[in-house]
């Protein structure tokens, strides 16, 4: 049965709304959510790739009890650390988290970062949900990623994947190698208004700067090395990035002092948040905030025109 037809609506065949938040690491996004899921009786849905998995807390910036002031938030602590978790993941979970808040009578917020979870969910994708040949990933291990991505071309020459993201790169050959075409149908589930969160590029340094003083003060370097005196493989933490990648290797020895450590992983963090705003900016659907004027009123004014356009 179409949510569609099970929400109320005075246009039965109108998709049901949902807001998203989204912006780059450090940037504030989080907290404006939790400000406006108090606003408009909102639950919020994090769309954050590692946001998923248990006991990577400080290192993925997961929002806290206290800061959540309440408002509920999915997809927080959904897999063990070291588990594999798919964008099919994702999506199916997200949609039934989604789908839950709207029966609820809620408004469901998706608000985060990694761009292909939130795309998947507001745009639909239609994704099959085939597991990992561990055999094969092996295979494909032992070819750089220059190579894996002319294996890609060769099978699909107008490939949109990054030729520098290797787990990209890997999973769709993987795909490939079960026997999934990938021809990217789309069958959007939600009528969506975007907010986009960002600053100015030397104001989002500081702040990047500011937030990992703080996430080292806080215990990071600790939780790392607890998550692997637990187990978690190595290669798991350095394919999740950023700070658990850069942590991990000096745990380990990889990098020999804390502050080149430090160093090494604030320039990577900015970086990704070029990408990410590289990513964003391709939609032209998302309403970019002025977080140097009044974002939450502006934020406000946006939801409550798109929330009349469907009474």
């Amino acid at each position: 049965m179409s949510i569609a037809r099970e929400i109320p609506n005075k246009r039965c065949e109108a998709l049901p709304n949902l807001i998203a938040v989204v912006g780059t690491n450090a940037s504030g996004k989080s907290s404006l959510a939790v400000r406006l899921a108090e606003r408009y009786s909102g639950e919020i849905v994090s769309a954050d790739s590692r946001q998923v998995f248990r006991g990577l807390d400080l290192g993925s910036g997961k929002i806290t009890a206290e800061e959540m002031r309440g408002v509920p938030h999915h997809m927080l602590d959904v897999c063990e650390a070291g588990a594999f978790f798919s964008m099919a993941d994702f999506q199916r979970m997200a949609y039934a988290a989604a789908d839950d808040i709207l029966l609820r009578g809620r408004l469901p917020f998706l608000a985060g970062g990694t761009g292909l979870y939130i795309n998947a969910v507001l745009e639909g994708y239609v994704l099959s949900n085939v597991k990992p040949d561990l055999s094969y990933r092996g295979h494909l291990e032992s070819y750089s990623t220059p190579e894996l991505y002319r294996m890609l071309l060769d099978l699909l020459p107008g490939t949109s994947v990054d030729e520098r993201n290797r787990n990209r790169i890997m999973r769709r050959l993987e795909k490939f190698h079960a026997g999934d075409p990938g021809h990217g149908a789309r069958r959007p589930r939600y009528r969506v208004k975007k907010l986009g969160v960002t600053w100015p590029r030397e104001e989002l340094c500081r702040r990047i700067d500011e937030r990992l003083e703080k996430r080292m003060e806080h215990g990071m370097l600790a939780e790392v090395k607890g998550l692997l005196d637990r187990g978690v493989p190595p290669l798991f933490l350095r394919k999740l990035g950023l700070e658990y990648r850069y942590l991990s290797a000096y745990l380990l020895g990889d990098i020999q002092t804390e502050q080149e450590m430090l160093d090494e992983l604030s320039r990577a963090i900015k970086r990704f948040a070029k990408r990410q705003m590289t990513w964003f900016r391709r939609d032209k659907d998302i309403l970019w905030l002025d977080m140097a004027k009044e974002p939450f009123a502006e934020a406000c004014e946006a939801i409550d025109r798109f929330l009349a356009e469907t009474q």
